[in-house]
């Protein structure tokens, strides 16, 4: 019987915290917005909303935990 081919599987907590664009730049989430929130600025927690950019140093890792993004 022949052997099935192994195939790499995407890691599910990956794609839950990241997107990929549509010119491969990795988005993510900014911390700091869940809780102690009354003490931070307006101007800090509006700027916590928007999605950030994983720094380049760590995108060849996302991907290698998203083969088919």
């Amino acid at each position: 019987m022949p052997r099935p081919i192994a195939r790499r599987k995407t890691k599910k907590a990956a794609t839950k915290r990241f997107k990929i664009t549509g010119t491969g730049k990795i988005l993510r989430r900014k911390p700091g917005l869940r809780h102690l929130a009354a003490s931070k600025s307006s101007k800090r927690k509006r700027k916590l909303r928007k999605a950030g950019l994983v720094h380049h140093t760590m995108v060849a890792r996302i991907k290698e935990c998203m083969p088919f993004a």
